[in-house]
């Protein structure tokens, strides 16, 4: 088992705090840290600076492509930012417990 964390942004806080609760709620994310950030960043040829909330997601690598069709799936951005980092190392509690909450096991299919 390899563990991720998974980041993205959106723009509410009320959208960050839904999609997080999807996502743990289908065991796609054990977990899901929510933080108000500001950011800085080039769209359609100009600098643009926003509030937004970044969403990090701890899970793994076998419900990586399910997670990733969840939050594309329900991001209202034209080009969401979306990208996971490996989790080299951590406490063998810790990872097992995203390992064994993160299987996937409650996605609705059909």
């Amino acid at each position: 088992m390899t563990a991720l964390a998974v980041f993205t942004t959106l723009d509410t806080e009320a959208a960050a705090r839904d999609l997080a609760r999807q996502a743990v709620e289908a065991r796609l994310a054990a977990c899901v840290q929510i933080e108000r950030i500001e950011s800085v960043y080039r769209w359609d040829g100009a600098v643009q600076a926003e509030p937004e909330y970044r969403l990090l997601f701890k899970t793994t690598d076998s419900a990586y492509d399910a997670l990733a069709a969840l939050i594309l799936a329900r991001h209202p951005y034209d080009q969401p930012a979306l990208w996971a980092a490996e989790m080299a190392r951590g406490d063998p509690g810790f990872l097992a417990w995203i390992a064994g909450n993160s299987d996937g096991s409650q996605v609705k299919t059909g």
